[in-house]
This record gives structure tokens, sequence and C-alpha cells, in this order.
């Protein structure tokens, strides 16, 4: 179900925890097999409960709650932007409106050519380098003007 790098990965999260808390390192196992497999889909959220030998339950309740993990396919390029309100007062709203005008979508909708997901975002505590932008949940792009969002669009091509 993934490769042998990615249980690898897995199996070093393991060792920062006890064994009788493999729970522990259940978010950090959903995102190495969310980075290989660009999404997670139930079988793989089911494989890795059984992996890190807890319910499935278990593993559906965090891929659930948190925004970071992706239940459906997505573009190579996941973009968030943060629409709190620090943001979008000191420019984010426009950032993403440029966006969606750019890449001809709206938010939570992937471009025809499965280049780029654009993605509605909470706070993501960098009001002071706002407007902010957060490529595939790794890296924050920072004052992000129509300026910026092109070259960076450009980087991403």
């Amino acid at each position: 179900m993934l490769s042998p790098e990615s249980l690898a990965q897995i199996d070093r999260e393991l060792t920062k925890y006890p064994a009788d808390r493999k729970r522990s390192a259940l978010m950090s196992a959903l995102r190495i097999a969310q980075i290989e497999k660009g999404w997670l889909s139930n079988e793989t959220i089911e494989f890795i409960a059984h992996y890190l030998e807890q319910p499935p339950v278990a593993a559906y309740e965090m891929a659930t709650f948190y925004n970071m993990f992706q239940l459906k396919p997505i573009g190579k390029h996941k973009i968030t932007v943060c629409t709190n309100l620090p943001c979008a007062l000191s420019g984010g709203a426009d950032a993403g409106k440029y966006l969606q005008q750019k890449l001809g979508i709206g938010y939570g909708e992937t471009t025809a050519d499965g280049k780029f997901t654009l993605m509605e975002g909470e706070c993501m505590g960098a009001c002071g380098y706002a407007p902010v932008l957060l490529h595939n949940n790794h890296s924050m792009c920072k004052h992000m003007t129509p300026e910026a969002i092109d070259k960076k669009l450009a980087e991403l091509e």
C-alpha cells in the first residue's frame, strides 16, 4: 500500500513514542501517506490504522478533523489562501480573488489540467506577512501581491 521509504519514515516516527503509544504517530503517518499518494483514500487511512495497530475509526477521526488532510484527489499544487480576518483585511481577500481569476477556479476546485487546487484556510499564524499562501501544506509564501503570485505560479509550472 505504501512504499518501503514511506514505511521506513513511519517506523522512524514510531520510535519517538513508547511502544504502547503508537496512536501518537498517527498524524505523522497520515501526513507521510498523503505526501506519497497525494490524498488519503479510505483504503490508505485503514492501512495506516492497521499498520499502527489502531482501530480504523481513530485514523478516520484524525483524517477528517484536520484540514491539512485531503480525502479526495487534488491538484499537484495545493494553494491555501489565508482568509482569516487579519489577512483578509491585509490583502488576503484580494489575493484569493486574484488567484481565482488567474487559475479560473473557485475555492475547493482543481484546474482542468490537475495542476492546481485552491483552498481557503484559517489563520496560519503569519499575520505580519499578509497576505500569505500555503503551498502543499509545507511552504509558506509571504506578502503575496499579484506580482508575487504570478512569480510563484510560474515557478510551479
